[in-house]
C-alpha cells in the first residue's frame, strides 16, 4: 500500500499564495506520476496539475500561469505553489500518485485525505 500525506492548506485572501506539499510512503517500487486534483462544493473533481517522472507536466487551463507543480523524485514528494489565488480556487485539494509496488506489478492510483483551501476576503 501507498500512503500520501498532504499539508499546507488554509485560508488566504484573494491574490495571496499558498503552497501544498505531499509526501508518499509505503510499498513503492516506481512512480509514474504525482499531482493534485480538487473538488469544489457542488462540482466534480478536476485535475489541477500533474507531473510525470519523465518530466511531462499538465495543468488545468484555469490555473496556468498561477500554479506551479514540482517534484522531488528522490524524496517522493510533490509540491503545488499557488499564486494569485482566486475565490474560485476554493476547494478540497487531493494529492494523488500512480505507482507500482513491485517489479512487474501494475500501476495503481492512490489518494491523500485532502486539504482544504479557502480563498476569501
Amino acid at each position: 500500500q501507498v500512503q500520501l500525506v498532504e499539508s499546507g492548506g488554509g485560508l488566504v485572501q484573494p491574490g495571496g499564495s499558498l503552497r501544498l506539499s505531499c509526501a508518499a510512503s509505503g510499498r513503492i517500487f516506481s512512480i509514474y506520476a504525482m499531482g493534485w486534483y480538487r473538488r469544489a462544493p457542488g462540482k466534480q473533481r478536476e485535475l489541477v496539475a500533474s507531473k510525470r517522472t519523465d518530466g511531462f507536466t499538465n495543468y488545468a487551463d484555469s490555473v496556468k500561469g498561477r500554479f506551479t507543480i514540482s517534484r522531488d523524485n528522490a524524496k517522493e514528494t510533490v509540491l503545488l505553489q499557488m499564486n494569485n489565488l482566486k475565490p474560485e480556487d476554493t476547494a478540497v485539494y487531493y494529492c494523488y500518485t500512480r505507482a507500482a509496488g513491485g517489479l512487474g506489478s501494475a500501476y495503481n492510483d492512490y489518494w491523500g485525505q485532502g486539504t482544504q483551501v479557502t480563498v476569501s476576503s
